[in-house]
């Protein structure tokens, strides 16, 4: 067992700081993870702030990338001779954690539809006595939040959740890369496909929002930014979108009518699903990417809906396949096509947890990335 620290969740209001915590060996199909780098996302608020029920007595955290220090009894060893992001694992990889894990078993997994999995390995929080691996220092036992808890300095998680990817890949981006990276960059690729030439408005300028701007630009489309707050409008502007829309400024959004052939909602908010269906074109595709608080509703007028045959869908991390889609971000990362490296505000201890909520509920910047180890 090695001493470790971790913020423990113990329900909407209580304090969040670093606790000590002891971290048990890997067990058969387990890898122990050393966290570099943990992203700060809005998911996390939710919990936080009560608008979705989740277990008391995990570490939070779901956005993270870490360096492989051990493979547990039964994890293959990835040849010497064959590159991260090639499947399998060795020692001193360097992994995106990826917080739901398929279980390849499932009728989802079955219909190769891994994002939507019924059981993920620890998708319990590893809350399961069999599954604990963190405890405090008196023993008792502790989970961790969808399977990773990345708000910790080390973590021990399904080999199927650690993804190795290029090593060239910048730590902090590698842990956005977990979570809000690849669910906007996700669902423009593969919730969506967008095609170079199309016209898409993006609505909300936070970090999943700034990703799928950013895929979409890669993509070859043309993209107008959606926000509220003018600092990110100026953003967006900077990363290659060709207008930035305040959505109070109904004149302006008269101006543009309904030319969009995608609008992608990237906030969670059910003002924001009512408006992407009033922008997007007869024949287009409307994608709802943000997660709302649980019992949100939203209205659609079912007439011109159908009239005018839009596609609604919903975009679950992006519509991901872990170990085919983590490498490939990774590596439009390194080449350059995606600056997601640009969507981070900040570099944070982790102690700093609480102030960076903070921002996010203030509505300031994109992402902050909190590193355990410094």
């Amino acid at each position: 067992m090695t001493d470790e620290q971790g913020i423990v969740f113990r329900g909407p209001g209580a304090p969040l700081v670093p606790e000590p915590l002891r971290l048990d060996p890997p067990g058969p199909g387990e890898v122990r993870v050393r966290i570099v780098a943990s992203g700060v996302c809005r998911s996390d608020l939710h919990v936080v702030d009560g608008d979705w029920e989740r277990p008391a007595g995990v570490v939070l955290g779901h956005e993270g990338a870490g360096i492989v220090e051990a493979l547990g009894p039964g994890v293959p060893e990835r040849p010497a001779d064959r590159p991260a992001g090639s499947g399998g694992l060795r020692t001193g990889d360097l992994v995106v954690l990826a917080w739901t894990a398929p279980c390849a078993t499932c009728p989802a997994c079955r219909r190769l539809e891994p994002w939507l999995c019924a059981t993920p390995r620890g998708g319990t929080h590893r809350t399961e006595p069999e599954l604990v691996r963190l405890r405090r220092p008196d023993g008792s036992p502790v989970g961790v939040y969808s399977g990773v808890g990345t708000h910790a300095t080390a973590q021990v998680v399904d080999a199927a959740a650690a993804i190795a990817v290029d090593p060239r890949t910048p730590h902090d981006v590698a842990a956005l890369i977990g979570c809000a990276a690849t669910t906007g960059v996700g669902a423009v690729r593969w919730t969506a496909g967008v095609r170079a030439g199309e016209r898409v408005a993006i609505l909300g300028m936070g970090g999943v929002g700034l990703s799928a701007l950013l895929a979409a630009i890669a993509a070859g489309a043309e993209v107008t930014a959606v926000d509220p707050v003018p600092e990110k409008r100026a953003r967006a502007r900077a990363l290659g979108a060709v207008d930035a829309v305040d959505p109070g400024d109904d004149a302006h959004l008269a101006r543009l009518g309904r030319p969009f052939d995608h609008v992608l909602e990237c906030i969670g908010l059910a003002s924001a699903v009512e408006g992407a269906l009033r922008l997007v074109r007869p024949g287009g595709t409307v994608t709802v990417v943000g997660m709302p608080p649980q019992g949100v509703t939203a209205a659609v007028e079912l007439y011109s809906f159908v009239v005018d045959g839009i596609r609604l869908l919903g975009s679950n991390y992006g519509s991901l396949v872990p170990e085919r889609d983590l490498p490939e971000i990774a590596a439009d990362v390194v080449t350059g096509r995606l600056p997601l490296g640009r969507l981070i505000d900040a570099h944070l201890p982790l102690a700093a947890l609480p102030d960076a909520l903070a921002a996010m509920r203030r509505g300031e910047g994109a992402r902050r990335i909190l590193l355990p180890g410094g």
